[in-house]
């Protein structure tokens, strides 16, 4: 059975026994007067009490009525109370922020980030993991996770707010293209020794972005998997296979000859950075606000192709 004791109702009632009238409530609530007075009669009725005795000139709490008034107002202020601390939890930057961050990456290029945010908020309570989880890292009860992906990212119920781009290539060692010559299509990946992930980034094929701007998918033959890029990267100096590595990170041994960028009319889909959470109407403050310093910092961070 319902009760008619609802916050809602006991609200209106108390103002009215406040105002002491009804066109008082009214104004107090900002409600139209016979809705007020349609409220309090529903309340007797549902009770089967009188609540408040009511002439032309005046109305009075019946015994019933002060019962109720004395027991509801601590009551409802309780909430206010409760309803005002919620709130400043939810403003503040203060208390526990858990998050994830991608490895090897994640702290190359959030590290100094996350720390000169906790420099800058001290009273929080920084905890910050490392793993390659990515989605299944939000179900461990964090409130925020950067995850790193190529090309289209899977539909989830979290929220997705894109915090950098990171441009890649493909490379090999001069001794690997000696022996296997310069690839000059995309599909011939089908069956040169190529360098692929483990589980990071599920271990998706290789992506490309076609000429139409979509994404163009490669199941290459992974016979070396590694879950690092540093690992690749060693891998395809060492002439394992070629590799589709951050075009920033093997930089220094494209520059110095150990290994040659090949490049096709298809680029290879670029790394994306993604901070997750599970929904914006109730984000609290301090999630956000990391967020918000994050992309602030990585916006001025150049990753040129």
């Amino acid at each position: 059975m319902r009760s008619a004791l609802d916050f809602t109702t006991l609200n209106v009632f108390v103002a009215v026994v406040e105002s002491e009238s009804f066109v008082g409530a009214s104004k107090a609530l900002e409600m139209p007067a016979s809705n007020v007075s349609r409220c309090i009669s529903q309340l007797e009725e549902k009770l089967n009490l009188q609540l408040i005795e009511r002439s032309t000139r005046h109305m009075k709490l019946t015994q019933a009525g002060h019962l109720l008034y004395t027991r509801a107002k601590p009551l409802l202020e309780a909430l206010e109370q409760t309803e005002t601390e919620l709130t400043l939890r939810q403003m503040q930057l203060r208390g526990p922020l858990r998050l994830c961050i991608p490895n090897e990456v994640g702290p190359a290029l959030l590290g100094s980030v996350i720390a000169d945010f906790a420099c800058q908020y001290p009273d929080l309570e920084i905890s910050c993991i490392t793993n390659l989880s990515g989605l299944e890292s939000l179900r461990d009860d964090l409130d925020l996770a950067v995850i790193i992906t190529r090309g289209q990212m899977d539909d989830s119920d979290y929220i997705a707010r894109h915090l950098m781009t990171i441009p890649c290539t493909i490379v090999a060692a001069p001794s690997l293209i000696q022996r296997y010559g310069t690839p000059t299509d995309i599909r011939q990946f089908e069956e040169l020794p190529c360098i692929t992930t483990v589980s990071a980034l599920k271990g998706a094929p290789w992506q490309f972005v076609n000429l139409k701007g979509g994404f163009e998918t490669i199941k290459v033959k992974g016979h070396y998997r590694v879950n690092s890029g540093e690992m690749a990267g060693r891998a395809a100096v060492a002439g394992v296979g070629f590799a589709i590595l951050s075009t920033q990170a093997c930089q220094p041994w494209i520059s110095d000859g150990r290994l040659i960028e090949v490049k096709f009319e298809q680029s290879p889909a670029p790394l994306q950075l993604f901070a997750l959470y599970s929904d914006r109407r109730y984000l609290p403050a301090k999630t956000r606000a990391l967020i918000d310093f994050m992309q602030q910092k990585l916006s001025a961070i150049s990753l040129t192709k």
